[in-house]
C-alpha cells in the first residue's frame, strides 16, 4: 500500500511540475508579414530594359492569383512590362526572392528597385492607381490614399 500511495505522489508531482513548465514557456511569436523583395535584378524576367516592371509572383492551386494576373496584364505596355512567375514553372524566382505567400505582385523601377507590392488580391483601383502614381508622381487625386506606393 505505501508503494502505492509513494507511487502516486511521484505521478502527481510529475503532473504538477509539467503544468509549471508548460505555463512558463512562452506563446509562439505571431508572424509579422511576408516576405517582399526590396531588389529585383531586372535580368531575371523579361524585357529588363523596360521602364517599368510588374511581377506577379502566382500558383497554379491559387484561386485569386488569376484575377490578380488579369488585373496586371492590362497595365502592360511599351513601358511597362508585366510577368506571371508561377511557381511551379519559376520557382527559382519565388527562391531567389524569397516569396512564401501568392499572390505576391511587385511594381519595379528601371533599376529593380521595388516601388510598391500587394501580398494577396488586389483591386484593380489601386494597382492601377499606384502605377499612375509612381509613373507620374502626384496624378493621384489628394483623397485617393488607396494603394499609395511606399516612400522610395
Amino acid at each position: 500500500m505505501e508503494r502505492l500511495l509513494l507511487a502516486a505522489a511521484l505521478v502527481a508531482a510529475a503532473v504538477a511540475i509539467a503544468l509549471v513548465l508548460q505555463r512558463r514557456r512562452p506563446d509562439s511569436p505571431v508572424r509579422g508579414g511576408w516576405t517582399v523583395p526590396a531588389q529585383l535584378d531586372r535580368r531575371d524576367f523579361e524585357r529588363p530594359d523596360a521602364p517599368w516592371l510588374v511581377v506577379v509572383f502566382t500558383s497554379a492551386s491559387c484561386d485569386s492569383c488569376g484575377g490578380v494576373l488579369e488585373r496586371a496584364e492590362a497595365l502592360a505596355s511599351d513601358r511597362v512590362a508585366v510577368q506571371n512567375a508561377e511557381v511551379g514553372a519559376r520557382r527559382d524566382l519565388h527562391d531567389r526572392y524569397g516569396i512564401d505567400a501568392v499572390p505576391t505582385l511587385v511594381v519595379a523601377d528601371g533599376e529593380g528597385v521595388v516601388r510598391a507590392s500587394f501580398v494577396g488580391p488586389v483591386n484593380a483601383t489601386d494597382l492601377w492607381g499606384t502605377l499612375a502614381e509612381l509613373r507620374e508622381p502626384g496624378s493621384l487625386p489628394p483623397s485617393c490614399d488607396h494603394g499609395k506606393p511606399a516612400s522610395p
